[in-house]
């Protein structure tokens, strides 16, 4: 009778790209690499890195045993050019690769590992702690830079200014106002470094007609309604006025150069002073299209009327900005008034850039990219705004990125650059373009599949998806694969944005928006069980873990514009706001939570539980989220827990609350054995921290 082939345990194989895998995790070209790679103890005959673009197999020795697994390495002198490479495993009678996507019998199924010689992420950046501002719903510090009712004409209508700041935004929010600003951000910080806030994300701040200001007036400046209004005076608009030629209190307010200086200074103080608190801040860079009152287009005559500018392209055929628009009739007598340009998405209000026919547009961008992150206002970063619709073609867009990385990176090395996408991001991530993304497709998108259901939008549901933590970890292993090590760390994982309902409203499983539902039934019916398993998640798993401004204080809101309500000043929810002071700080003090590998232990029907590893430290995160208790058994010792080494429970987050109490447990042969109450998450680490 043959012998029976001994097979290669797949659960004890295992790599990344972190630092106890890759020496150095991010090398330079010419520079010598350690790969390291894990096997069950006596299993591998033999290891070879197996270099994807050659074929090349370098053999890999065993360096280390501890008696559960084996640990291999080789040495790789890394060139020029990227490299893509996987592990092949032979053992008694049975082989396999192993690369991102897990062991396979196929190299080119197994998901590549990639070093792309020389692309390094900023170091601060990886795990931090940040914190998105939605600067008019935050908090009002300066009354007199408040947007006045009437004070111009938006989109066909007078602006509104909301005297209530607990009024629920409206259905046409857009020009709606409530007052915040820089100077109400500065008077939150000690609050945002209390919480553990690292890093601040603007959204835009330049000079702009909206509320949301995607619709940039002035990329040079910061607009004075954030800011300060030394000048002021004019008239505001009638009541059913339909154009800005009378709003010359907005255009003093919007385009005097007293204003603007002002309002720049503001800015690099506040700048300032986060630095000196040790937090970075991260501004909103929207490049793909500007705004109908921009003054290179001038559309609402802001800038003919304020004087002291050149005529704007809409104005006159021979605007020195002409060429930074598409023009489709381009008839002398076309101007002035001319509005045949192109607009994004159709939208007239939403000129698209015209790069490719304009080298002074080009420039002028590069250099805004430049000043923002240079002295005096040295800004960490850029987040930029549907960053892969600029230009007209893929081979265009690429080219842009690549020089405003190195104009970004010129000026200051340090600053990050965080792209809005949505789908495979990839082909910018290849250390020439983009740092990394808003995480969508590798975060928010599947955590919330299984956790509630729902889609981001809260505009359907999937009763599939919902609870299945194998799709779940199917979704977020592929997704991250489509990513370099450097960029997953430094991803922007968020479960609210101004773009998506709330998260805490996803929980109550309801399909439907402001217009449909009305602003009440986004919090009726709300799970705060399911809201805190998910923020467990969103301080464990790689990347760096966003809050959107109100949510750890339980902010609901349908999608927008209810998702951009304004911070409960004097109404917070200080127990959930306790809750994210403790995971965040949890995060920031766990090595293994910052900066660890992540490693999937088990999945099952509302149930997931994964490890995090980096040394000495290892961590462990199991997600309950039935709406009844149970008893899982998780199998720690993937990890290289041992049963002799205790792990200390530190959060326990359910239906009713949270506990930060710590209690010690013990695997037993390996096995981690625990009972969890409903919608509950736990984490456990080992040593002490």
């Amino acid at each position: 009778m043959m012998a029976k082939e001994k097979q290669i345990n797949r659960r004890a194989l295992f790599a990344d790209e972190t630092q106890d895998y890759r020496i150095p995790e991010e090398p330079d070209s010419g520079e010598m690499t350690e790969l390291r790679f894990r096997t069950g103890a006596g299993e591998a005959q033999q290891v070879f890195c197996v270099v994807m673009e050659t074929d090349e197999r370098l053999e890999m020795k065993k360096i280390a045993s501890d008696g559960r697994f084996d640990f291999f390495q080789t040495t790789m002198n890394v060139g020029e050019d990227a490299i893509h490479y996987c592990f092949f495993v032979q053992g008694e009678g049975d082989a396999c690769f192993f690369g991102r996507l897990g062991a396979s019998k196929h190299a080119e199924l197994c998901g590549p590992f990639v070093i792309t010689p020389g692309f390094h992420t900023p170091e601060w950046a990886k795990g931090a702690v940040m914190y998105q501002i939605f600067v008019d719903r935050f908090c009002n510090g300066d009354p007199n830079n408040d947007v006045k009712e009437r004070e111009y004409v938006y989109i066909g209508r007078p602006v509104h200014k909301v005297e209530n700041w607990e009024q629920n935004p409206s259905t046409m929010d857009v020009g709606c106002f409530y007052g915040g600003d820089l100077k109400g951000v500065r008077e939150k910080l000690d609050y945002l470094q209390y919480l553990g806030v690292e890093v601040i994300y603007f959204n835009p701040l330049f000079v702009s007609p909206s509320n949301h200001k995607y619709d940039s007036q002035d990329y040079e400046h910061i607009d004075p309604h954030y800011g300060v209004i030394v000048s002021d005076g004019g008239e505001v608009v009638a009541e059913n006025a339909v154009s800005n030629e009378k709003a010359t209190c907005y255009q003093r307010r919007s385009a005097d150069p007293a204003n603007l200086t002002a309002s720049d200074q503001l800015f690099a103080d506040l700048v300032k002073e986060m630095h000196e608190r040790g937090m970075r801040v991260i501004i909103d860079g929207v490049f793909n299209h500007c705004g109908s009152f921009n003054k290179w287009l001038d559309r609402e005559k802001i800038y003919l009327h304020q004087g002291g500018y050149e005529a704007g392209a809409y104005l006159s055929e021979k605007s020195p900005y002409r060429s930074f628009f598409h023009f489709n009739n381009e008839n002398a007598d076309a101007w002035p008034d001319n509005g045949s340009y192109d607009g994004w998405w159709g939208h007239d209000t939403l000129p698209k850039l015209n790069y490719e026919e304009s080298p002074k547009l080009y420039e002028y961008v590069m250099r805004i990219a430049r000043r923002w992150v240079s002295e005096p206002f040295c800004v960490d970063g850029w987040r930029l705004d549907v960053a892969a619709d600029l230009g007209h073609s893929s081979e265009f867009n690429h080219k842009f990125w690549k020089d405003f990385r190195a104009n970004v990176k010129q000026a200051n090395p340090n600053a990050v650059i965080l792209a809005e996408h949505y789908g495979d991001p990839s082909s910018w991530l290849q250390g020439d373009e983009w740092d990394t993304i808003m995480n969508y497709d590798a975060f928010m998108e599947p955590l919330t599949w299984f956790l509630t259901g729902m889609e981001k939008h809260s505009d359907s549901s999937n009763s599939a998806l919902y609870g299945d933590g194998e799709s779940f970890f199917r979704s977020m292993h592929y997704h991250m694969s489509r990513m370099q090590g450097q960029s997953v760390m430094t991803a922007m994982n968020q479960l609210s944005n101004h773009d998506h309902s709330r998260f805490l409203t996803r929980t109550n499983q309801m399909v439907g928006r402001i217009g449909t539902m009305g602003a009440e039934m986004a919090s009726v019916g709300v799970n705060y069980g399911v809201f805190r398993e998910a923020v467990m998640v969103q301080m464990t798993w790689p990347g760096a873990p966003t809050l959107y401004y109100g949510d750890e204080t339980g902010v609901c809101g349908w999608t927008d514009p209810d998702n951009r309500r304004t911070y409960p000043w004097g109404h917070e929810d200080f127990e959930l706001i306790e809750f994210h002071r403790y995971m965040i700080d949890l995060h920031k003090r766990l090595p293994a939570l910052r900066r660890g590998s992540v490693k999937e232990l088990l999945a099952d029907r509302q149930l997931i539980a994964y490890g995090r590893m980096r040394g000495e430290n290892k961590c462990v995160i199991v997600i309950n989220n039935r709406r009844d208790s149970r008893v899982v058994h998780v199998p720690v010792w993937e990890l290289g827990i041992s049963d002799q080494e205790p792990l200390t429970r530190m959060m326990l987050s359910h239906a009713q609350g949270y506990n930060a109490g710590q209690i010690a447990y013990h695997a037993e042969d390996g096995v981690l054995t625990l009972e969890l109450p409903a919608s509950s998450g736990i984490l456990l680490t080992t040593g002490r921290y």
